[in-house]
């Protein structure tokens, strides 16, 4: 007669017979890992947001609190808006404090100082996101990419306000001025929300719009960009144009140049698929 063969005990049956003899709970034993059982998850990256002009941290308020919902480390920062070189340095530096991988956001002259703060940093930063934002290329200025196609009606609603520093060092400042705020950059928020707005502004230096940049972090570094369609700030043209220049991945929204405050849905839906791409 043939006997039949036995199967030979599995070091994780054995393992859960001794347990058992033990009196311990399958818990309290630490098991083998089955082979195939891990699977790869996306890592989830620190979002850094980057406001540009006219606009404070406060400005991503909506986006902050969807993404911390969806369970992501998120650092809305504090823009000087002096020019890129020194924006970029004071970005590089928060960057630099942060562990494990990190996605930026700019919008709108953020998206400069994004560019240029991520150069070098491939390692590190993962992805770029612009958000209504300026795309440039070295040696280009956010004042002449807003030149460079019509639509833009910004130059009749600003004013420049010039100081002078304790060194003797002189500039201006540029605001929008109160009344055309919301009209100029937020025309599809609440006109209660636009009025806060419009008296937090932060100004940014007028020379810092014409300073040209220095490094163009998108050639190395996968990039996603949100155009939006009625933004007299920056016009669509300037947009469509920097973001096919980049092969960033493009979405479209009919919202003003203040799309953070006005569609934050929409936003941070595009950064969650940038943030997504992390492994």
């Amino acid at each position: 007669m043939r006997i039949p063969r036995l199967a030979r005990p599995s070091r994780r049956s054995t393992l859960l017979a001794v347990a058992a003899t033990l009196g311990l709970s399958a818990t309290a034993v630490a098991l083998p890992a089955v082979a195939g059982a891990a699977s790869h998850h996306p890592i989830r990256p620190t979002i850094v947001l980057e406001h540009g002009a006219f606009a404070d941290a406060a400005s991503w308020d909506g986006v902050v609190k969807r993404l911390q919902r969806a369970g992501y480390r998120v650092v809305s920062a504090a823009n000087p808006l002096r020019g890129p070189a020194t924006d970029a340095a004071y970005l590089r530096s928060v960057v630099d404090h942060i562990d494990g991988p990190v996605v930026l956001v700019g919008h709108s002259y953020g998206g400069t100082v994004i560019s240029q703060a991520a150069a070098g940093l491939e390692g590190k930063v993962k992805a770029l996101v612009y958000i209504a934002a300026f795309l440039p290329e070295t040696g280009e200025s956010s004042l002449g990419l807003t030149n460079k196609f019509p639509g833009s009606t910004l130059g009749q609603a600003i004013e420049s306000v010039n100081y002078t520093l304790p060194d003797g060092g002189r500039g201006a400042d540029v605001y929008i001025k109160p009344e055309k705020f919301r009209g100029q950059f937020a025309a599809d928020v609440p006109a209660d929300k636009a009025g806060l707005m419009a008296a937090g502004q932060r100004p940014i230096a007028a020379a810092a719009l014409e300073e040209k940049s220095t490094k163009a972090a998108w050639k190395t570094i996968p990039s996603w960009s949100l155009v939006t369609t009625e933004d007299l700030n920056i016009p669509v043209a300037a947009q469509r144009y920097m973001s096919a220049r980049a092969g960033a991945r493009t979405t479209t929204v009919d919202a003003s140049h203040a799309v953070t405050v006005s569609r934050p849905e929409v936003v941070t839906r595009v950064v969650e698929q940038a943030a997504r791409t992390v492994r």
